[in-house]
């Protein structure tokens, strides 16, 4: 915005008692607070200064949007003033005993509800805004049972860019977002699957993972979360397509609003999903399972992880030992001893090149020559037992040879492109019957 508090009601910081902190949103805690001047409870989310989330909700105006009152732009006490809204987030409403009553009804009532404030984010507000952090914690209740979208800290006016970087909570987040691609207004249509199988389950996605996990589970394995085999197959249909790879292949919320009012009007989905509801003891060992099953793959990759690892430092050690033996030591400096062209012997005999499909050893005779050359020629790949391939390949300015994988979303350093040279006899160094000829250079 071009000046502060052009577009919104400045708060004087004294104008606010504040009460307890009641959850934290992003880059604020946010605190339950009364405005004086005003006679009414307000939250406020503290903030190191001013940005982008407060120029987003001076513009925004819808019933399943939480209100914006004003800002304070008061160093250090910058921060953003909402209606507050007494039930607290939806996440605590699931988390708690009060969510077993649960029907059918309100399921759809604030699924319908949700949906609507995205799609006036999306098509209606003055300004197209993606939120990229829905989620049930950013989703809070009224004290009339009404479901508000709140924390806009991580979002974004469509207009000014579609490139974003990392923002969100992985369990939420839509892989294009994890992996900080372009993005479009369906990133937040995966966000929404994930809160409707939250309302449907009442279980935490991906319970007992770390973000970074559920970010390579989503992103590399194409994992999803469990649709119990007996749940409503609307329901289920409308969850699958929002978590599509393609984000051209996920509903707009347009799209999404049809569906959920086609399924308002099926006069036997009631019965089916209050069945579902009252038998989650039937189903939740499901969930379960693919928990079990997700645990396991990643213990297996963490496993192939150390054995790498511990390949690369055998590797490095054995190079050091070769060039021990071989009069070699690691500097900068050529290998090759070079020597005017008239007949003169190289002391060495010895010259070693590496480029980024693995190392050359030339001027070697003998068994020694043959076998690194087999050893280290090409590029070796790694199948683990998860599936993953690790490509290894040779370094050109290093004297270990490194490799990449894939874990938790981020690239890790791994060992070694030639895993079978631990196998040679380096005794062929120290047999001077296999010593290598000296040859004229």
């Amino acid at each position: 915005m071009s000046s502060p508090g052009s577009s919104f009601v400045q708060i004087k910081h004294e104008d606010l008692l504040f009460y307890e902190n009641c959850g934290g949103g992003s880059f604020g805690s946010v605190y339950r607070a009364f405005w004086v001047s005003q006679d009414k409870e307000v939250a406020v989310k503290k903030l190191l200064k001013i940005d982008k989330e407060a120029e987003i909700l001076s513009v925004l105006s819808h019933k399943n949007i939480i209100q914006f009152y004003g800002a304070v732009l008061e160093s250090p006490n910058y921060g953003i003033v909402t209606e507050f809204a007494s039930g607290g987030s939806l996440y605590e409403y699931l988390s708690s005993e009060h969510s077993e009553e649960m029907d059918m009804k309100q399921i759809m009532t604030w699924a319908l509800q949700i949906a609507k404030g995205m799609h006036y984010l999306h098509a209606e507000a003055p300004v197209k805004v993606i939120h990229r952090d829905l989620k049930s914690r950013n989703v809070v209740i009224t004290a009339d049972k009404v479901l508000k979208i709140c924390d806009f800290g991580a979002s974004k006016f469509l207009s000014h860019t579609t490139h974003m970087t990392v923002v969100g909570t992985f369990p939420w987040m839509a892989p294009e977002v994890i992996q900080s691609l372009p993005v479009s207004e369906t990133c937040d249509t995966y966000s929404y699957g994930v809160v409707l199988w939250e309302m449907l389950t009442r279980e935490v996605p991906f319970k007992g993972f770390e973000g970074l996990q559920v970010a390579w589970l989503v992103v590399e394995k194409q994992e999803r979360l469990t649709i119990p085999t007996s749940c409503p197959a609307s329901f289920a249909e409308l969850m699958k397509k929002c978590w599509q790879a393609d984000p051209k292949e996920r509903p707009q919320f347009k799209q999404v609003l049809v569906t959920l009012e086609t399924m308002a009007n099926d006069s036997r989905l009631p019965d089916q999903c209050n069945s579902f509801l009252h038998n989650k003891d039937q189903w939740r060992c499901e969930i379960e399972s693919t928990l079990e099953r997700l645990r396991k793959l990643e213990r297996e990759l963490y496993s192939k992880e150390k054995e790498l690892e511990e390949r690369e430092r055998r590797l490095k050690l054995w190079e050091e030992r070769l060039m021990e033996r071989s009069n070699m030591t690691p500097s900068p400096t050529p290998l090759l001893m070079e020597r005017p062209s008239h007949g003169v012997r190289s002391e060495l005999g010895v010259r070693e090149s590496r480029s980024d499909l693995g190392m050359i050893v030339q001027g070697v005779r003998g068994d020694l020559s043959e076998s690194i050359s087999q050893k280290i020629r090409g590029e070796v790949g790694v199948i683990g037992h998860s599936g993953m391939q690790v490509s290894m390949r040779a370094s050109s300015n290093q004297n270990s040879v490194k490799s990449c994988s894939v874990r938790h979303g981020t690239k890790i350093n791994m060992a070694a492109a030639a895993l079978d040279m631990m196998e040679l006899d380096c005794k062929t160094l120290r047999n001077p019957k296999k010593r290598p000829n000296y040859i004229n250079i």
